[in-house]
């Protein structure tokens, strides 16, 4: 595929999706970038529309225990944030990025429409039961299960596809040579994380409000309506867009670094650079942004980029890419190695946040949700309170508590990416313990009233505390790992940053899945029911809000420990931009100064 990247030369337009890629030309710009944020707000909304409610639709109409139904969306998300590793290396080395999410905006659709007629087909629900009590009533056979499991399995591979491809595709769209392109790239992120907002606003009040208040039939129709008005945006726009051609994935760059260093694994090196030793170190190329220096961390990677008899050709380039390879090669897998102690610490406190979804949600449904005489409020929706926290804290965070803590610290964030990271694994730990008290004061409650269904008169914003401290940790903590990750690896290596980051959350749906299956099957006994029985009146959910806070406490523990010592990368920007400035010293130590 004789692709080219030109933001310089134009064609006549493509005539097919395989015409497309092998046109040079650039439009580019805002005009294409419109397609391209259309298709992903829209694939969102389906997907998060589904997610927000679906442990209402798995209760009320599949009818199923909420363990098994916590355990459904834990392996689903976890499954979905999985994909978009293995979209990330199809599209960068193989059919790049517009056929890539082409593809999985189609599989997106498909998933939606099965969901759908899961919910409009009476052969693929069980049959509607007139219990109070959901989970009393027949659950689903294998086929209806079955096909449950086709339609969420289509959404985690258009996931796959759109998430780790949408916003690198975007960013193809400016020339990143020039002034105007990189504001452009700015103001793509801006924009993009603000139609993720909106999103997650429409997702969890209007679409939820419907699946909940008016007819499950509809609330899944309309995400599906506008995902098929997404894949026809995003085709809309193929005269548009400026195709890049794949050049490989990174994983490939990072698995010859490994295999030429243990091949060289015999060599000794000398405790000091002392110039005895030949290192590969090339130009690097134009789409490579920041050039890394040598460090001495890690030092036997430096083994993969040691020149030995054989390694070069007669030209000067490696003979053997898995037996030789650059300084920036191997120091950017060192970027990697530093990081992954930091990022499996954000997994636990994650996992607190999983909660929102599942058993928050079972709170909800046995606690007084109106507003007034008329109006109630759908149970998947109060999640929305912790989007509310994140909008109203982030303005006041950027403009008087950072300056505060300038201040204080003479940083100039107020506090390091690592600090407001452990910031918000401290509010996860918090929001598990008064999650566990408002549910031991709803238990006794609900028992004292003695409603057979087990409803409680309390209101559900008794859940509002916890919520609130929820996106005290979104605030801090999500949003701190995204900007940590972004900055400490070279630009041209985002991709992996946020497949870290999708694998997060991957690792906080199994770990919870895996936790709430323990409990289930080894916590009460001796005719006690579990912690997590499908009555929440019998059960304990308040332990396992309290083992879930526990575990954050000793995670916040491993946190410092692989906090304290980390040392940022340094690198020099490409281009003419000043040098990157690096910490050498103790991470969680406030006081300490940018260079």
């Amino acid at each position: 595929m004789d692709v080219v990247d030109s933001h310089n030369q134009k064609s006549s337009p493509p005539h097919s999706i395989v015409d497309a890629e092998k046109v040079e030309k650039k439009p580019g710009g805002w005009r294409a970038v419109s397609f391209i944020l259309g298709n992903e707000t829209l694939e969102r909304l389906g997907t998060i529309g589904l997610l927000s409610n679906f442990m209402v639709y798995l209760t009320r109409v599949f009818h199923l225990e909420q363990v098994d139904a916590a355990n459904v969306i834990n392996i689903w998300s976890g499954f979905s944030n999985l994909t978009p590793l293995v979209g990330a290396f199809i599209s960068d080395a193989y059919v790049g990025r517009f056929k890539t999410i082409a593809f999985a905006s189609f599989a997106t659709l498909l998933g939606l429409v099965t969901l759908t007629l899961t919910a409009s087909l009476p052969q693929l629900h069980p049959e509607t039961c007139n219990s109070k009590d959901p989970v009393s009533c027949g659950g689903p056979n294998k086929l209806q299960f079955g096909i449950l499991l086709l339609g969420l399995g289509f959404l985690s591979i258009g996931s796959g596809g759109i998430r780790p491809c949408s916003i690198p595709f975007g960013v193809d769209q400016f020339d990143q040579r020039t002034e105007e392109g990189i504001k452009g790239v700015a103001s793509f992120f801006n924009w993009y994380y603000m139609t993720f907002t909106v999103v997650l606003l429409i997702a969890q009040t209007i679409v939820v409000y419907i699946q909940d208040q008016v007819s499950w039939i509809i609330g899944f129709s309309v995400p599906t309506g506008l995902m098929a008005c997404a894949v026809v945006m995003f085709f809309a726009g193929m005269k548009l867009y400026v195709y890049v051609k794949p050049e490989g994935s990174i994983f490939s760059g990072i698995a010859q670094v490994l295999v030429a260093a243990r091949k060289k694994r015999k060599m000794k090196l000398p405790a000091d650079d002392d110039g005895t030793v030949t290192y590969y170190d090339p130009p690097v190329k134009d789409t490579v942004l920041s050039k890394l220096h040598h460090s001495n961390q890690y030092r036997f990677l430096d083994k993969a980029a040691v020149i030995i008899e054989g390694d070069l050709t007669s030209e000067g380039v490696p003979a053997n890419k898995w037996r030789l390879c650059s300084i920036q090669e191997v120091e950017e897998v060192k970027c990697l190695i530093r990081i992954i102690p930091v990022w499996s610490a954000g997994i636990i406190s994650l996992a607190a946040m999983t909660q929102q979804g599942t058993f928050t949600v079972s709170q909800a449904l046995k606690m007084d949700r109106h507003i007034g005489p008329n109006f109630q409020i759908p149970a998947g929706s109060l999640s929305v309170i912790s989007l509310l926290t994140i909008g109203v804290f982030l303005p006041l965070y950027d403009r008087v508590l950072v300056p505060f803590f300038r201040r204080i610290t003479g940083h100039k964030s107020g506090i390091t990416l690592l600090q407001r990271i452990g910031t918000g694994i401290v509010f996860a730990i918090f929001s598990m313990i008064v999650a566990g008290l408002v549910e031991r004061m709803r238990r006794l409650r609900s028992i004292n009233y003695g409603d057979p269904t087990g409803m409680t008169p309390m209101s559900v914003f008794w859940l509002s505390p916890q919520l609130i401290l929820m996106g005290l940790c979104e605030a801090f903590n999500i949003i701190g790992q995204i900007e940590f990750f972004n900055s400490q690896f070279p630009e041209h290596m985002r991709s992996i940053a946020n497949a870290l980051f999708s694998l997060s959350f991957a690792g906080s749906n199994y770990l919870s899945s895996l936790i709430v299956t323990t409990v289930h099957r080894f916590s009460g006994g001796h005719d006690r029911p579990d912690w997590l029985n499908k009555n929440l009146n019998a059960g304990k959910l308040d332990y396992f809000y309290y083992l879930i806070a526990v575990l954050g406490v000793f995670n916040l523990v491993y946190f410092w420990y692989c906090a304290r010592g980390y040392q940022y990368k340094t690198g020099l920007q490409m281009g003419g931009f000043e040098e990157d400035k690096s910490f050498s010293d103790v991470e969680m130590s406030s006081k300490k100064q940018l260079k």
